[in-house]
């Protein structure tokens, strides 16, 4: 493949739509809840979009939970969002969120829900999927027999990052789940019956027998088809010293050039070599932009040939 193939083919695959799979965000960046399917909530003071603290983006949720916050009539009290759909029998997804706990979250011995998919009925015990603080610790359980697969202390005043792979599944040989947490591959695929048709519930949900109220965030809520669909923005590196003043001009018959150069190798960035495109294009999609461009570009100068000997 010649340097004009790869030039039309970084063209074509820069002017291709995005493959990444997001399937929904509730990341908050509306500036409102409309990206939720609905809220289980006492007051709107309850659950408000705040500019500061977040985690990404402008926005983010803070949670509050008094004692005796009961919107729906059942046990504990809670504040909450709910997302529906998309959780039939097998159906395989990634979901991404930051959650921050206020320095003054109570410490109690009993249990505080700050995620959960739950099951399709609204009984039956505990849900499939749940995160909970308990006294100084985060625990992550699945099933509705409450089957402990992780748990990390409490830290307050700091964002933590999660990522949820997760089956969808009312059979325990076919369901599972898998956690990131602070960037860290903590669980393992482990097969449990994380319910077909479960939904998602994010806020607060505790016992009705803690008396102090309790404050957190929430942030960045993205679900897609892969991990890769889920990671958050690269971090920008920083801007190089600028040094202690502008580099000299060069003369005018230098051969030194302004133009941006093409990434070799082995340089810092790691660009492709020899007139590739930018690496951030990702491996998979840069193959099809030059096997999709140097075809195209192949298939014009044949039928521009064939032009040619029919004169």
């Amino acid at each position: 493949m010649n340097m004009r193939h790869v030039v039309a083919a970084c063209a074509l695959l820069a002017a291709t739509p995005s493959l990444a799979a997001v399937q929904w965000v509730g990341d908050f960046e509306s500036g409102n809840l409309n990206q939720w399917t609905g809220t289980q909530v006492v007051s709107t003071d309850r659950l408000s979009i705040v500019a500061d603290p977040v985690n990404q983006g402008k926005f983010a949720l803070r949670v509050l939970v008094k004692q005796g916050d009961d919107p729906i009539n059942a046990s504990g009290n809670r504040n909450e969002l709910f997302q529906l759909g998309r959780t039939e029998e097998g159906t395989e997804a990634y979901y991404r969120w930051s959650t921050m706990f206020a320095p003054n979250f109570p410490s109690a011995d009993e249990w505080q829900l700050f995620a959960q998919w739950h099951q399709p009925e609204d009984c039956c015990g505990s849900p499939p999927i749940q995160f909970y603080v308990h006294g100084e610790e985060l625990r992550f359980t699945v099933s509705t027999n409450q089957t402990e697969v992780w748990r990390a202390p409490l830290q307050r005043g700091v964002w933590h990052d999660f990522i949820l792979h997760v089956r969808f599944s009312d059979n325990p040989k076919v369901g599972f789940v898998e956690l990131w947490y602070d960037g860290q591959h903590v669980v393992p695929k482990t097969f449990a019956a994380t319910r077909a048709n479960a939904y998602l519930k994010l806020g607060l949900y505790r016992s009705e027998s803690i008396r102090a109220d309790g404050v957190l965030y929430q942030d960045a809520m993205v679900r897609g088809e892969t991990l890769e669909d889920v990671m958050p923005p690269a971090a920008k590196p920083p801007a190089p010293d600028p040094g202690p003043g502008p580099a000299p001009t060069p003369p005018a018959n230098s051969s030194s050039s302004s133009a941006p150069q093409i990434a070799s190798s082995n340089s810092a960035g790691g660009g492709a070599s020899a007139g590739g495109c930018s690496a951030g294009a990702g491996g998979p999609a840069l193959a099809m932009g030059l096997i999709a461009g140097s075809a195209l570009l192949q298939l014009q100068a044949r039928r521009r040939r064939a032009r040619a000997r029919s004169r």
